[in-house]
């Protein structure tokens, strides 16, 4: 609910999600607002009418538009692992990420979540977990975002708001790392 409610406060003219839970942050947006939903698997037509669907693969996107509000909560650990449908691609959570940079407008926002612990690892047939500051490392984050916020739940699952990413524990081995980032005016 906390990326709902800042999603809220922020009051975008278009929200886009790719991959997040239907019954979870998807449901909390439907609840006050229209979000248009993309996801590899097939999803049955939602009879909420603020659910639009789009089946796409944000590996590969198809004329999505560009948007001034994005997330893709604790859905880019999977991406290129085939667990969903999607094709085995070592390199798909990169792809996704430069991906989700170029579905944003001037000034727009980026929700992402994902598991963080130590170190990047591949969790086979499951997902991967990143090291905290490793999406930093990224060419389309250095070259185009800058960080707005930093939430992340510890080990124990304790939510710590608006921080800083040097304040993650240093022995985290699996917790949730919640970016919001702003696509950088004239960075295109």
């Amino acid at each position: 609910m906390l990326v709902a409610r800042i999603i809220h406060d922020h009051n975008p003219k278009r929200h886009i999600d790719i991959a997040s839970r239907i019954d979870g942050f998807v449901a909390h947006v439907a609840s006050y607002r229209e979000i248009e939903v993309v996801d590899v698997r097939p999803l049955p037509n939602s009879e909420h009418e603020n659910i639009k669907f789009r089946q796409d693969d944000l590996m590969n996107p198809q004329n999505l538009g560009q948007t001034d509000s994005l997330s893709c909560l604790h859905a880019i650990e999977h991406f290129g692992l085939g667990r969903y449908t999607d094709p085995i691609d070592i390199n798909g959570h990169i792809k996704g990420l430069t991906n989700l940079v170029g579905l944003l407008s001037e000034g727009g926002r980026l929700y992402i979540s994902f598991p963080i612990g130590q170190a990047d690892e591949v969790h086979f047939n499951a997902h991967r977990v990143f090291h905290v500051s490793s999406i930093f490392d990224h060419p389309s984050i250095q070259q185009h975002m800058t960080l707005r916020r930093f939430d992340y739940v510890d080990d124990t699952g304790d939510l710590h708001l608006d921080t800083a990413v040097t304040e993650v524990e240093k022995d985290i081995t699996y917790g949730c790392g919640i970016y919001t980032f702003e696509k950088i005016k004239n960075s295109v």
